[in-house]
């Protein structure tokens, strides 16, 4: 159990929850304590991405509250001839962006997607639509169906166990909708999202 000086407090979710600089480069019972780029975090990742949707030049793909836009940054290094964009509802985030990626990325909010209809291959949304109340989790997940042609990702906070729902809502700096896994499934059928899926636990 982590002792009661490492627990969130209110205050603490309050400023987070502004997704300002205080989230970002603020202190880190804020938010990240310095979100800066390193290859460590997603290069690794970028093959499994590759492989699982058949991403290669020519693809397309958004990312749905991309912060900096570093997976984006080492997507494009790694898949040549790749196209991206990114959207975060932070205003921080995306002036404070990796400078190749500033001119692919902007303002905008997970519950309605500024482009049409099967705009990209792949849509994906690292530890995002969490952060919204429930009902607003649910439209930005049929926002997230409707843009993608070919398939999506969600990763969200979850838990399989009481143990670790008390760990998670001790832990929980910005997340609204916090369910257990299988009341996600249930969710995911009930919102029409047909995508891949993995759980956060702590």
């Amino acid at each position: 159990m982590r002792s009661a000086a490492n627990q969130r407090t209110e205050d603490d979710r309050r400023v987070a929850r502004q997704f300002g600089r205080d989230f970002f480069d603020g202190d880190r019972r804020h938010g990240y304590g310095g979100f800066n780029y390193h290859p460590r975090f997603w290069q690794p990742v970028v093959p499994t991405l590759r492989e699982h949707f058949s991403l290669g030049a020519g693809a397309s793909l958004l990312d749905v509250g991309c912060g900096k836009g570093f997976m984006l940054h080492d997507l494009v290094k790694l898949i040549p001839g790749i196209a991206v964009k990114g959207i975060d509802v932070s205003t921080y985030a995306i002036e404070h962006a990796i400078e190749d990626m500033k001119p692919h990325l902007r303002i905008a909010d997970a519950r309605d997607l500024p482009f049409p209809d099967k705009s990209f291959d792949v849509v994906i949304a690292i530890n995002t639509i969490h952060n919204l109340p429930r009902d607003d989790c649910g439209r930005s997940l049929r926002e997230i169906e409707r843009v993608a042609r070919r398939g999506a990702f969600v990763t969200v906070d979850a838990y399989r166990t009481e143990e670790e729902r008390e760990r998670m809502l001790a832990w929980n700096l910005t997340a609204q909708t916090i369910m257990h896994v299988e009341e996600w499934k249930a969710f995911f059928a009930e919102h029409g999202y047909s995508g891949d899926y993995y759980w956060f636990i702590p």
